[in-house]
C-alpha cells in the first residue's frame, strides 16, 4: 500500500551555551501514515534518560530530542517499512553530558499499528511502557544502565517471542503477561533484576533466563500456574511457597490454573527470590 508521509513538525531550538564549546539543541519531529501495515522499528540511543510510551492524535510516531551538537547528530529515517530512530556519534569524542547535563530522547508510538520493535541503548535511565502498542516481536538491549520496563495494557496483537538483553544493569520489566508473547528470553550480565509476572496472560507461556552475577526477583501473582527449574550450584533460592518435585519447583495451586508460566533459570552466581504479589 502507498503510505502518505510528511513530517508533520520540526522545531530546533539552541540552548545557551554554558561552557565554551558547548551546544545543546531541542528537536521534535513526527510522521503520520494512512494504513495500518507493519513497520519494523529501530531505535538506538547511546546514553541521557531515554523515555517511550504511546501516542495519541493519529502520528505514527512523535520523537522529542534533546542533544549535545558538538558530540551527536539526530537519525530519523522512515523508508519503506522500516523505521529508524535515535542519535549516533559524529566522531568527536563521547561524553554523557557537561556540566552535569545529559541528552533526552522522548519517543511515542501509534497505537494500534504493528510495530516489530528492536530497542538498543547503553549508559541510559529508561522509562519505557509499551501499554498500548501492538507488538509482533520485541528485542530490547541495553548497556550499563537503570531501566523500568513496563506493558501496562494488553499487547492487541501476539508474539512468539520477547528478548532482553541486559548489561551491568538495574533493571525491571512489569506486567510481563501483557505481552502476549509465547515465551520471553531474558539474558542478563551482572546487576539486580526484577521481573514481575504479573499482567494478563492469555496462553501458558515460558521464560528462559540465563543469569552471570547479580540478584533475580521473580514476582509472581498468586492464581498463576508457576514452576521453576534452576541451575547453577552458587546460586541461592528462596523458594518460600514453592514445593519440589524432581528438578522443578512448584506453585502450590499449579495443577489447577487456569494459566501457566514456566521459568528456566540457568545463573552462575547470585541469589534468586520469588515474591508472591496480589
Amino acid at each position: 500500500m502507498r503510505k502518505a508521509l510528511y513530517i508533520a513538525a520540526v522545531t530546533v531550538a539552541v540552548a545557551p551555551a554554558l561552557l565554551a564549546g558547548q551546544s545543546w539543541r531541542t528537536v521534535t519531529m513526527s510522521h503520520q501514515i494512512e494504513d495500518n501495515s507493519e513497520i519494523r522499528v529501530f531505535v538506538e540511543y547511546g546514553a541521557g534518560h531515554l523515555k517511550i510510551g504511546a501516542a495519541d492524535g493519529g502520528v505514527l510516531y512523535r520523537m522529542n530530542l534533546r542533544y549535545d551538537e558538538d558530540i551527536f547528530e539526530p537519525v530519523s529515517d522512515f523508508s519503506g517499512d522500516r523505521l529508524h530512530l535515535g542519535v549516533e556519534s559524529i566522531g568527536r569524542g563521547f561524553n554523557i553530558g557537561r556540566n552535569k547535563q545529559s541528552g533526552e530522547l522522548d519517543l511515542e508510538f501509534a497505537r494500534g499499528i504493528p510495530m516489530d520493535m528492536d530497542l538498543e541503548f547503553g549508559a541510559v535511565r529508561a522509562d519505557i511502557d509499551f501499554g498500548g502498542l501492538a507488538l509482533t516481536d520485541l528485542d530490547l538491549s541495553t548497556g550499563a544502565s537503570q531501566s523500568t520496563i513496563d506493558i501496562s495494557e494488553p499487547n492487541s496483537v501476539g508474539m512468539s517471542t520477547a528478548r532482553f538483553e541486559i548489561g551491568a544493569a538495574e533493571f525491571e520489566a512489569r506486567h510481563l503477561g501483557n505481552l502476549n508473547a509465547e515465551r520471553i528470553e531474558v539474558d542478563a550480565g551482572v546487576g539486580q533484576v526484577t521481573l514481575w509476572l504479573n499482567g494478563r496472560w492469555q496462553r501458558d507461556a515460558s521464560v528462559s533466563i540465563d543469569m552471570g552475577l547479580g540478584a533475580l526477583e521473580l514476582r509472581v501473582p498468586e492464581g498463576l500456574g508457576f514452576r521453576l527449574r534452576k541451575e547453577g550450584f552458587l546460586v541461592s533460592l528462596d523458594s518460600e511457597g514453592l514445593v519440589k518435585r524432581g528438578d522443578w519447583y512448584y506453585s502450590l495451586d499449579y495443577e489447577d490454573a487456569d494459566r501457566k508460566v514456566t521459568v528456566d533459570l540457568d545463573a552462575a552466581f547470585g541469589s534468586v527470590k520469588v515474591v508472591w504479589v496480589r
